[in-house]
C-alpha cells in the first residue's frame, strides 16, 4: 500500500481529465492537489493541510493571536496532522469507534452549550462557511483520541498510598497551596533522539527561550515552537494548584514571578520552556457529596465487540425494568471486581472513577437505572443507591492528594506516550518538496 501511495504522489491531475481533447491534452499539467505526508498507509494532502491551516489562522486571528510566518505555521500544522492521524489509526486497530448516536449526543451538548438547538448549531456553522459534515468528523475524530487517552493512558495510572502519605507530609511543610497560571512550549525529543538530534533540538529551544526573555509574544512563539497540543492555543495551561502542576513545572515557576519566563527545562519528552502569567493563594476545601453506586461491567475486547457489549447490557437493562434483580444479574454478567458484592461499589467520592462513568453516575437520581454509559473500561449499567455530604477531613485530604497526583502524572504521562505512538510509526514528510 505505501509503494502505491509512493505512485500516487507522482500523478497530476491534468484539467480536462484524462482522456481529454487534443488541444487540452497538448496544454502544460496544472498540479491540483499533492501529497504532504504519508502516515502508515494512509496520505495527507496539500488540500487537507490548507483546509486546517484556514481554520487555525481564523481562530487564531479571532483570538488577537499575532501569526508566526507562514511556513512555520504549516510544518506546525502538518505535525499536528501526523500525530493525529497516528492515533485514529492506532485506535482503529484496537476497536476504538464512536457510533452516529454517540456523535449526535456530542454534538447536542456542544450545541447546548453554544444556547442553540442541534438544528441552529448546524444553520450557524454553515453561515461561518463551516461544512457540517467535516465538523461532525472532526468531533468523532477527537472523541476518538480522547477514548484512546483514556485508555492507554489515563486508566493505567496508578498512584500508591506511599505517595499520597509523601505528598501530604510535603504539603503540610509548605502549608497554603498557591494557583499558577502557566503557559508552556515543549519541543517533543524522539525516544530514540541521537547526541545530534537532541543538539539540534536544544539549540532550537535556546533560541526560542531567547525570544520569549526578549519579550515576544509568548502564544505567538508556541504556535511557532510548540509541540505540544495546545500549542495553537498559545500554550496556555489554564489555573491549577501548583500541586497539580507537573513536578517539572511546579518546582520552576515557584521560583518565578508573574510574567517572568523560567530556564530551559529537560524532561525524557523533550526541552520545556514555561511562563508564570498569574499565581494566587489557594482555597480552603469544601465538603463534598459522595454517591453509594453499583453497575454490571461488560468489557469490550478482541472477542466481544463494542456492539455486542452494548446488546448484552440492553437485554440486561429490559430484565431489570421489568424486576429483574440487580444483585443476581451482577453477579452473574459482570465482568469486573465488584460483581461477587452484586456489583456494589460502595461510597465513591468524586474523582475515584473514569469521567464517563462519574458524569453517568452524577446525571442519576436515587434508585434510577442509567442507560447503557461506555468508559475506557466498557459498557456499565449504573445505578444509584444513595447520596450523602460529608465534611471528611483527613479523608478529604487524601481524596485531594490522590487527585491532585494524578493530575501531576498525566501530562507527563500522555505526552511520554505520545512521543512513543509518534516513533513507531511509519511517517514520512513530504512537506519539503515543495
Amino acid at each position: 500500500m505505501i509503494a502505491t501511495v509512493r505512485r500516487l504522489s507522482l500523478i497530476c491531475l491534468v484539467s480536462g481529465g484524462l482522456f481529454g481533447p487534443p488541444a487540452l491534452a497538448q496544454s502544460e499539467p496544472r498540479e491540483i492537489d499533492r501529497i504532504v505526508a504519508v502516515v502508515g498507509d494512509e496520505v495527507i494532502t496539500q488540500n487537507e493541510l490548507r483546509s486546517r491551516l484556514a481554520a487555525v489562522v481564523g481562530q487564531l486571528k479571532k483570538q488577537g493571536t499575532p501569526l508566526p510566518p507562514a511556513d512555520v505555521l504549516e510544518k506546525q500544522m502538518l505535525e499536528r496532522l501526523i500525530v493525529d492521524r497516528v492515533q485514529l489509526q492506532s485506535a482503529k486497530e484496537t476497536g476504538i469507534r464512536v457510533d452516529d448516536g454517540q456523535l449526535d449526543q456530542a454534538i447536542g451538548r456542544i450545541a447546548a452549550g453554544n444556547k442553540m438547538t442541534p438544528s441552529q448549531f448546524r444553520q450557524a456553522l454553515e453561515k461561518d462557511g463551516i461544512a457540517y459534515a467535516r465538523f461532525r468528523e472532526e468531533i468523532r475524530e477527537e472523541m476518538t483520541m480522547a477514548r484512546l487517552r483514556e485508555r492507554e493512558v489515563d486508566s493505567k495510572l496508578v498512584i500508591s498510598d506511599s505517595e499520597v502519605d509523601n505528598f501530604l507530609a510535603n504539603q503540610a511543610a509548605e502549608g497554603t497551596v498557591e494557583e499558577y497560571q502557566l503557559a508552556h512550549i515543549l519541543l517533543r525529543a524522539p525516544e530514540s533522539a541521537s547526541p545530534e538530534q537532541l543538539q539540534k533540538l536544544r539549540t532550537r529551544a535556546e533560541q526560542a527561550l531567547k525570544r520569549a526573555r526578549e519579550g515576544e509574544n509568548f502564544a505567538e512563539l508556541s504556535a511557532a515552537y510548540s509541540d505540544a497540543p495546545d500549542a495553537l492555543q498559545g500554550g496556555n495551561l489554564g489555573v491549577r494548584p501548583r500541586d497539580r502542576l507537573p513536578a517539572l513545572y511546579a518546582e520552576a515557576a515557584a521560583k518565578l514571578k508573574p510574567g517572568e519566563v523560567g530556564d530551559l527545562l529537560r524532561s525524557p519528552a523533550g526541552f520545556h520552556i514555561i511562563k508564570l502569567i498569574a499565581k494566587r493563594g489557594g482555597t480552603a476545601t469544601a465538603p463534598v457529596q459522595q454517591t453509594r453506586a453499583r453497575h454490571i461491567l461488560i468489557r469490550i475486547n478482541e472477542i466481544v465487540s463494542e456492539g455486542e457489549a452494548r446488546r448484552k447490557l440492553e437485554n440486561l437493562r429490559e430484565r431489570l425494568v421489568h424486576g429483574g434483580d440487580f444483585v443476581e444479574l451482577a453477579r452473574l454478567y459482570s465482568q469486573d471486581g465488584s460483581a461477587a458484592k452484586g456489583g456494589d461499589l460502595g461510597w465513591v467520592n468524586p474523582g475515584d472513577t473514569v469521567p464517563e462513568f462519574e458524569k453517568a453516575m452524577d446525571a442519576l437520581k436515587e434508585n434510577e437505572l442509567s442507560p447503557v454509559v461506555q468508559s475506557p473500561f466498557g459498557m456499565h449499567l449504573i445505578q444509584v443507591l444513595e447520596r450523602r455530604q460529608r465534611d471528611m477531613s483527613e479523608e478529604r485530604k487524601h481524596l485531594d492528594a490522590k487527585q491532585a497526583l494524578r493530575e501531576r502524572k498525566l501530562d507527563d504521562a500522555y505526552q511520554d506516550w505520545l512521543r512513543q505512538l509518534r516513533d513507531r510509526a511509519y511517517v514520512e514528510n513530504r512537506l519539503e518538496e515543495k
